[in-house]
């Protein structure tokens, strides 16, 4: 009996064999970086973030420095992605140039997923004022958007703030439409008609009840338009509406150096290189957020 007894002693409970349950954010990164293209991208991200933050902290070395005796100087060893047309080195200039085109990527997402965000709750939660919202966001998408951000950057002045502006009124429509859709379905659903039957005022049914349930399409949209802002302004910057010359943004480079694509290539293929690798980055890990959020894949999971 003893020696049973014992035997039933030395057996773990359940909790202790199954461990401790994983948290819902642990979950949720295994289930976005299930997919290796996904974990992929979200890398080479974080690596062109950090490179682009950190990098001009460790050297001293001048980006704008000028070397004619290295003009167009192919790549090697010493000078990974060659020279410009000036002999400035094309891989320091794209390290330095990671920081405006990312920066653009940013507040151009930050302020359209804001204002699309405010938009987009107004017409789908105010019935009188979904017509005259959806009107202007029709008329706004009715044009291309290369055109329409040419013509804003035609009236605000070619700077590196009025081409964020332009791009953000560019895609602030997107974000609008989708938050909208998703705000007209949340309106009629059981908690928020139990929010106004108490009595709750509607900012507050709005922000407490309405924008957490749009995270999921709102972060998608967040990823997307990141990556559009950094080709529209290489676009913009190549027709020479964007931003100013001096500013090395990837798309400046691609601008600069068109007239010596036949000669030094190099300094055209490196900056398209970060500005593609950049762009579909974030696309494929929009692609991943999108199917974390998907309510269907989550049940089969």
């Amino acid at each position: 009996m003893s020696a049973s007894s014992s035997s039933v002693q030395r057996v773990p409970p359940a909790r202790a064999r199954a461990g401790k349950p994983r948290a819902p954010w642990v979950k949720a990164l295994r289930r976005l970086f299930a997919r290796r293209v996904v974990l992929v991208s979200a890398l080479v991200l974080l690596l062109t973030v950090v490179v682009a933050v950190f990098y001009p902290m460790l050297t001293d070395a001048d980006p704008g420095d000028m070397n004619l005796a290295m003009r167009l100087h192919a790549p090697s060893w010493a000078y990974w992605a060659g020279n410009d047309e000036l002999g400035r080195d094309v891989m320091l200039r794209i390290i330095h140039g990671a920081r405006y085109s990312l920066m653009i990527g940013f507040f151009t997402a930050l302020g359209a997923v804001v204002l699309g965000t405010a938009l987009g709750m107004l017409a789908g939660y105010f019935r009188r004022l979904d017509a005259p919202l959806m009107r202007l966001v029709d008329a706004m998408m009715a044009f291309p958007d290369i055109l329409l951000g040419i013509a804003l950057v035609a009236i605000l002045g070619a700077s590196l703030w009025n081409v964020i502006l332009a791009l953000v009124i560019v895609y602030t429509p997107r974000v609008a439409r989708v938050v909208r859709a998703s705000t007209l379905v949340l309106r009629e659903l059981l908690f928020v008609d139990a929010a106004r039957a108490l009595g709750v005022r509607t900012p507050m049914i709005l922000w407490r009840h309405i924008l957490p349930n749009l995270l999921s399409p709102v972060l998608v949209q967040v990823t997307f338009i990141f990556a559009y802002a950094i080709l529209a302004e290489a676009g913009l910057s190549f027709l020479g509406v964007g931003v100013p010359p001096e500013i090395p943004t990837w798309g400046t480079m691609i601008t600069g150096s068109l007239q010596y694509a036949d000669q030094a290539f190099w300094t055209i293929l490196a900056p398209g290189i970060a500005i593609v690798l950049t762009a579909l980055s974030l696309q494929l890990l929009g692609d991943g957020v999108r199917d974390l959020f998907d309510p269907k894949l989550g049940q089969k999971s």
